[in-house]
């Protein structure tokens, strides 16, 4: 847990979820690690920042991870899935 606030306070991450199979009874070895983050409104990012969070969020969880912007995500036409994430996900870190 510690790892996960200090990276989210280097990316100025507001919200940190964990959302989809790592929730349920069918995570298994193989599975990956969706995440869902809010960044503050003061955080700058780019392709390269995104790439570099992706791989510090793989170091820590040892998996591959999928990571989603929940600005992205509550902009998305499709809405079964924006639900499904937004409904599903469980916060484990915010500010």
């Amino acid at each position: 847990m510690e790892q996960i606030r200090q990276f989210c306070h280097k990316w100025q991450v507001k919200e940190f979820a964990l959302f989809s199979s790592i929730l349920r009874p069918d995570f298994h070895s193989a599975s990956d690690v969706d995440i869902l983050i809010e960044f503050a409104p003061t955080a700058k990012r780019g392709l390269t920042e995104t790439i570099q969070m992706q791989d510090e969020l793989q170091a820590i969880f040892q998996r591959p991870i999928d990571l989603i912007i929940k600005n992205a995500i509550n902009r998305s036409e499709n809405w079964l899935r924006r639900k499904n994430i937004l409904e599903s996900a469980q916060i484990i870190y915010a500010t």
